[in-house]
């Protein structure tokens, strides 16, 4: 006979002691982030994304000895107006462990800075979302951003007019990227045969992903007006978040 769990149990929800500490960082982004909104300041966001190779051809490449298969990295950032118009980076992600990009942080900032002029630029914590908050009273720490082999410096940004800001990782859906990314993910598994170009000869049959123009498309058909849309669902969760935290 089938158990049914008391409804007196449903609703239980576990609490960090961690959970105050964690209200108050992420008001007190939303409140900067506001600030800087009302001064005049763009909000962009920036991040990145995974594309296994899996996803990009279609086949389970698992040989079931626990060696990874390679995937790529995307480097975008995107706000109201749409995505960031610069050039973006694809990454082979082993080799970007290697040999960090320099200088890929200036060159978003100035790009930024050309298009939009000064910017609140919203990356990711590079902690994990178990890492204990800053003490009350305690100055806030500098932004990081969680980006493989990619510094975001602070000192960098404001060079050229912008501030970093550290969106709290317990509420990284405050960032539309992660919207974003998914339907990148979903324009590729839908589209990514057309993107396919088969060889076959006497022993073997070889197979090409046009990967780059594959990512540009499902980029590019995230235009303007999803992004507003994206953005609009961030904003609500965000007036959300200020009511109910202040």
């Amino acid at each position: 006979m089938p158990h049914r769990a008391s409804p007196l149990f449903r609703n239980i929800v576990l609490r960090s002691p961690l959970d105050g500490a964690r209200r108050k960082q992420c008001l007190q982004y939303l409140q900067t982030l506001r600030r800087l909104q009302f001064d005049g300041f763009k909000t962009v966001y920036l991040g990145e994304t995974e594309i296994p190779e899996g996803l990009a051809t279609g086949e389970d490449l698992g040989d079931g000895l626990g060696v990874p298969s390679p995937s790529w990295c995307v480097v975008h950032a995107g706000g109201s107006q749409g995505w960031v118009p610069w050039r973006y980076r694809v990454y082979l992600r082993d080799e970007l462990s290697v040999r960090p990009e320099d200088g890929f942080f200036a060159e978003f900032c100035e790009a930024a800075r050309k298009a939009y002029g000064k910017c609140a630029i919203v990356v990711k914590d590079a902690r994990r979302p178990e890492a204990r908050p800053p003490e009350d009273g305690a100055p806030p720490a500098q932004a990081r951003a969680s980006l493989t082999g990619i510094a975001c410096c602070p000192d960098v940004a404001e060079a050229c007019g912008h501030e970093l800001l550290s969106l709290p990782a317990p509420y990284n859906y405050l960032s539309p990227l992660d919207l974003a990314w998914s339907s990148l993910k979903w324009f590729i598994i839908n589209n990514r045969k057309e993107f396919c170009l088969q060889s076959i000869d006497s022993l073997y049959a070889y197979q090409f992903i046009l990967l780059s123009e594959l990512i540009g498309k499902g980029v590019e058909r995230l235009g303007p007006g999803k992004w507003r849309t994206l953005i609009n669902k961030v904003r609500r969760w965000e007036n959300y978040y200020l009511g109910k935290f202040s």
